[in-house]
């Protein structure tokens, strides 16, 4: 049988504050004009926007993360060779994350492919991953950004949830999706929610019943890779674009990280730190050789990644949560909707096509 339980509303900072006796908790709150996922406090507002600016990413995989601390040492018998001792920094402790909606979690599962791989498995994100568990607010209705539903998932999409929490009058319904999940909902403080479950049913009717009509993706993978060529798409694609990175940084899905050594004397530390692909720098060189020199060939890999490349290797599953933070976000308003819907749409002009099979 399911577990299903009923939170109320002014028992949420109760339930959150007996959570944090054996976790750290994460929950949305206001900074400045922004709404971040942050060490839950019970003195701050807890801010139940739809979506909050940043999504909770850094909870598993910190902006900024030490990997190693190292030293070097010279060899005693061979002075001239510099031995290095490093030892890795693992991550300790469990976490609970309140309130990320069904977009950001589920941009969990597109790091899952590729940092949890069955040859390659990240250490660093495993932990993290394996010892956090998600409370999710289902969604309830849309905003003008969101396209969840174009990437086959959905306002009250559980994938990658532990607990599904949906706001019913007064409260909230608890949705145990996990034995993680389960372990979560013993608290007194919580009633029997079977009652309620219609209620819930309703929201996520509602939600639903909220959205637009999303157009067939299945053909992008293709049609966006046989644009791959066509710089004169990209160009105009990229017209307006600053390189900024804010599409990359706010995105759920984007994993991308830099290695950097700092060291003091004969002891440094090895560092991870996010790092996008629309920075000028992200291809660059030591020799000065940019393979992707322009911004229209950084916005072609990165919706390429998206869009493409990623499906191509897992299974058809379209790097994107559809959250529209990237739209949202954009200082010059790109829509990646848009150059998704475009490259799909794109026929070459007469006599292109003959020059591309040349």
């Amino acid at each position: 049988m399911e577990l299903v339980k009923y939170l109320k509303s002014a028992d949420l900072k109760s339930w959150l504050q007996e959570l944090a006796r054996e976790n750290r908790v994460f929950a949305p709150r206001n900074e400045g004009d922004s709404v971040i996922f942050a060490p839950f406090d019970p003195e701050q507002e807890i801010a139940i926007v739809h979506p909050a600016t940043l999504p909770p990413k850094k909870t598993v995989f910190p902006q900024s993360e030490k990997l190693v601390d190292f030293t070097y040492s010279k060899d005693p018998e061979n002075l001239s060779r510099i031995m290095i001792d490093g030892k890795e920094v693992l991550p300790e402790g469990t976490a609970v994350v309140f309130g990320g909606r069904p977009c950001d979690v589920r941009g969990f599962t597109m790091f899952d492919r590729v940092y949890l791989a069955e040859k390659s498995t990240d250490i660093y994100y495993q932990a993290r991953r394996e010892n956090t568990t998600f409370i999710t607010l289902a969604c309830e209705k849309p905003e003008t950004t969101c396209f969840c539903h174009w990437v086959d998932s959905g306002p009250t999409d559980a994938t990658g949830s532990d607990v599904l929490a949906t706001v019913v009058d007064g409260g909230y319904v608890l949705e145990a999706l996990s034995d993680k999940g389960s372990k979560l909902l013993t608290s007194t403080l919580l009633e029997n929610g079977e009652s309620r479950k219609d209620e819930a049913r309703k929201a996520h009717e509602k939600a639903a019943e909220l959205l637009q009509d999303a157009p067939d993706l299945s053909g992008a993978p293709k049609k966006v890779l046989q644009v791959f060529d066509t710089m004169e798409f990209w160009e105009e694609a990229a017209a307006k674009c600053l390189s900024c990175g804010a599409c990359a940084y706010l995105c759920p899905s984007c994993y991308c990280f830099n290695i950097t050594d700092e060291t003091i004397g004969m002891k440094g530390t090895r560092i991870r730190s996010w790092d996008n692909c629309m920075s000028a720098q992200f291809t660059m060189e030591a020799s000065g050789h940019n393979p992707r020199p322009t911004k229209a060939h950084r916005l072609r890999n990165r919706v390429g990644h998206k869009f493409s490349y990623y499906p191509d290797i897992h299974d058809g599953v379209i790097s994107c949560c559809g959250c529209g933070r990237c739209i949202k976000s954009c200082p010059v308003g790109t829509d990646i909707r848009e150059i998704v819907l475009q490259a799909i749409e794109y026929e070459p002009a007469v006599g292109e096509e003959q020059a591309d099979e040349q």
